[in-house]
């Protein structure tokens, strides 16, 4: 079967290596937006200049308790948020865990500190929980593990790569949640609140705490919090919350839905409220006396 070159437009037959015109190494991806070959390993065309698509500018997570979806928006070139989402503790007392980070833009490698720091928390909360200890030690040490991961990316001399920080450990009669930063937990339910506060100067979006190596001393708030019926505990980068800060108009749409539908609808109302940042939504229902409810359903009177 015959196809043609993606950098020049030759026909090409199955098998070949190179293109006999340009000498384009076929199997390799081109430039998305010109077709050059010349791609670099910071993702950008060495040739047009643009920034090529990554993996990470849509993923969608699933457990059987819980979900999550990551966008890069509408207005930036790449996702710089991640996420981490996965069950944890004894066998007698399992626990959704979810964690999100938000590269701070204004620091290199922003997307490699929020990655660091969600693969790095989650297997910490896992493996504490794991061994028994509670979830707000656990949520500390997170913290402190994470901190020291993203701190050990930064170059001698160099600016130090930066994110903030927002974890949640779900059981079957509390939460508890943990955050460094701006991005928010938020309980939606009865009574529907927000969880955290925001490390950022009142007004403006500059930052007064983050993890990073120039963050100095890095001190969690942690908060545990016994909803008083069943309800969702909804982890956010600011993609989300600058749009829609309130409790009550984010559980009108993330409320009577399966965790996954909940994420997808909350991650399409930022984009069409403008996209401007990268958006992230965990989703985890809590639901007293049997975690595994991956559907939390209201009367209409409360939406």
């Amino acid at each position: 079967m015959s196809g043609s070159c993606p950098a020049c437009g030759t026909l090409v037959l199955a098998g070949e290596a190179f293109c006999e015109q340009c000498g384009h190494a076929l199997g390799v991806a081109g430039c998305t937006t010109c077709g050059a070959p010349a791609v670099g390993a910071d993702g950008y065309c060495e040739n047009c200049g643009m920034l090529q698509p990554s993996d990470r500018d849509h993923v969608e997570i699933e457990l059987e308790v819980a979900a999550g979806v990551s966008d890069r928006g509408l207005r930036h070139n790449r996702n710089e948020d991640a996420m981490a989402l996965t069950a944890a503790g004894t066998a007698a007392d399992m626990v959704a865990v979810g964690v999100v980070c938000d590269g701070v833009s204004t620091s290199p490698r922003p997307e490699e500190a929020s990655q660091t720091a969600v693969d790095t928390a989650a297997a910490v909360l896992a493996k504490h929980l794991g061994e028994g200890a509670d979830a707000e030690t656990a949520t500390r040490e997170a913290v402190r593990l994470a901190a020291e991961a993203v701190a050990a990316l930064a170059e001698k001399g160099g600016d130090a790569p930066a994110c903030t920080y927002v974890s949640a450990v779900v059981g079957r009669r509390q939460v508890t949640v943990g955050w460094v930063g701006d991005s928010r937990a938020y309980w939606l339910g009865p009574g529907s609140e927000v969880l955290t506060g925001d490390d950022a100067t009142p007004g403006t979006h500059m930052l007064t705490a983050w993890l990073g190596a120039d963050a100095g001393e890095v001190v969690p708030h942690i908060r545990t919090f016994t909803p008083d019926g069943p309800g969702v505990v909804l982890l956010c980068s600011d993609g989300l919350w600058n749009y829609h800060p309130e409790p009550a108009a984010l559980a009108a749409v993330a409320l009577n839905a399966t965790p996954r539908a909940a994420a997808q609808r909350l991650v399409r109302l930022a984009l069409e409220a403008g996209g401007h940042d990268n958006i992230t939504v965990l989703v985890i229902p809590f639901g007293p006396g049997d975690q595994a409810e991956a559907t939390v359903v209201f009367p209409k009177e409360q939406q």
